[in-house]
């Protein structure tokens, strides 16, 4: 008998990708611009240190925050389902039958069902919260681990595009270095990001070089035109 593959995709995974994308993305577009408006490689590295740590600190921030309103989400919705189960019982036995007749089980089965999961209000509560409103119970130091995971990613992609900047003498060389070295790693990002998720692995990794491609190319020409 085979073994049946699926990809079970953690929130830690998706905040490094979160983090990662933007992370490689916008430091080496911002790097990219004053390429074209600057001709001093400290300035650039500066810039773009300061666009990091600024980037890491407002993402890591934003995730934190959509964790802990998921979490403050889930609660209200917990005590809510407790009240109801408490106070609407009837309402609440026909929600659970309706959730379970989708599947084809006999009444009699709904039924017993119903009445063994009325022994135990905790078991009851947690049905309700996934089967109705398809909510899973928040990891409570969840918010922390996601602003970390994000803002960590953030530093380590957006490090990425300045480091040619250090070893190089003119903008120019840099960007040139730059975009071959934050290219070749969001090829590789984005296959495997792409490879994990089940998605076309060469298309996902095209895509993701694409997008980063035309930001940078974006800000490299507006910096050029405005800055003369």
């Amino acid at each position: 008998m085979g073994n049946e593959k699926h990809f079970n995709g953690s929130q830690a995974l998706s905040d490094i990708v979160l983090g990662m994308s933007d992370g490689l993305t916008v430091p080496f577009a911002l790097a990219a611009g004053l390429s074209s408006a600057l001709h001093d490689n400290n300035l650039i590295v500066t810039a773009g240190l300061a666009e990091v740590a600024a980037g890491s600190i407002a993402m890591g921030l934003g995730g934190y925050l959509a964790a802990k309103t998921s979490a403050e989400h889930y609660n209200n919705e917990r005590q809510r389902e407790a009240y109801e189960i408490e106070h609407m019982p009837e309402a609440e036995e026909q929600e659970v039958d309706d959730a379970l007749v989708v599947y084809g089980i006999s009444k009699d089965t709904r039924l017993k069902f119903i009445e063994d999961l009325k022994q135990n209000k905790e078991n009851y509560i947690e049905f309700m919260m996934r089967f109705e409103l398809g909510l899973e119970r928040p990891n409570p130091n969840q918010a922390y681990k996601s602003g970390l995971v994000i803002a960590l990613a953030y530093v380590a992609g957006g490090i990425i595009p300045l480091v040619s900047y250090w070893h190089t003498s003119t903008p120019n060389d840099g960007l040139i270095w730059s975009s071959v070295s934050t290219g070749v790693v969001l090829l590789v990002f984005g296959y495997f990001k792409s490879k994990l998720t089940g998605q076309n692995p060469i298309w996902g990794a095209v895509r993701v070089c694409f997008i980063s491609a035309v930001a940078a190319g974006a800000a490299y020409l507006l910096a050029k035109f405005f800055g003369g």
